[in-house]
């Protein structure tokens, strides 16, 4: 079966890079399903480079545009950060008025050993990061992370956007099998960062 690389759902068109992700998150739809209403989003294989990308894009925005792309699949898109930028700056070149949005666990300058917001410049319109927590503790309980410095780099990377003067929005999931999360806190820590907070109500299929 050929990847499914690019997607819709409720009218926007989804752009799903890869299965690979640093966070084993216990809420993640992947979890309990294998597809976006009917989409199947576990890849054969993670070889599939921008050209691939493009031109799945091209065919579904041929028949269905969509005034915003968001980078969302069955893993972390800014692991293979080079597509997505390759892919983002053809969007902003052909369709220059389509927003661009990243969904990011926000562990993209961990992985890299540097800062890598200031190349999304142009390319990225708004970055939602997912905060998952209003403490370490929590954040690791509900993310999963693999590496232990995680939840101060996704605050970090949060920030960074926002130096940037890239719209960027904190999420939590709430409500996951009745688990309640510190709303207020989670958004005094989004403001800090200069993000807005978005909530997340969890719904067992996801979506």
């Amino acid at each position: 079966m050929a990847n499914v690389l690019v997607y819709t759902l409720d009218g926007k068109i989804y752009i799903n890079l890869t299965n690979r992700c640093t966070n084993d998150c216990i809420f993640c739809l992947r979890k309990d399903k294998d597809d976006v209403v009917g989409q199947t989003l576990w890849l054969d294989d993670e070889n599939s480079t921008s050209a691939d990308v493009i031109e799945q894009f091209e065919n579904i925005y041929t028949k269905t545009p969509s005034k915003e792309v968001i980078f969302c699949g069955y893993g972390e898109p800014m692991l293979k950060f080079d597509v997505l930028k390759e892919v983002a700056g053809y969007i902003k070149e052909k369709y220059p008025q389509t927003k661009i949005r990243v969904n990011t666990n926000g562990h993209a300058n961990f992985v890299y050993k540097k800062n890598v917001v200031p190349e999304c410049k142009g390319l990225v319109d708004e970055f939602s990061v997912s905060l998952n927590g209003a403490s370490k503790e929590e954040y690791d309980e509900l993310s999963q992370p693999k590496f232990d410095e995680a939840y101060e780099e996704v605050k970090k990377f949060i920030k960074a956007c926002s130096d940037e003067n890239i719209s960027v929005v904190a999420s939590i999931v709430e409500g996951y099998k009745g688990r309640h999360l510190d709303i207020k806190k989670c958004e005094e820590i989004a403001q800090n960062l200069g993000a807005k907070l978005r909530v997340r109500e969890w719904i067992v299929n996801g979506y």
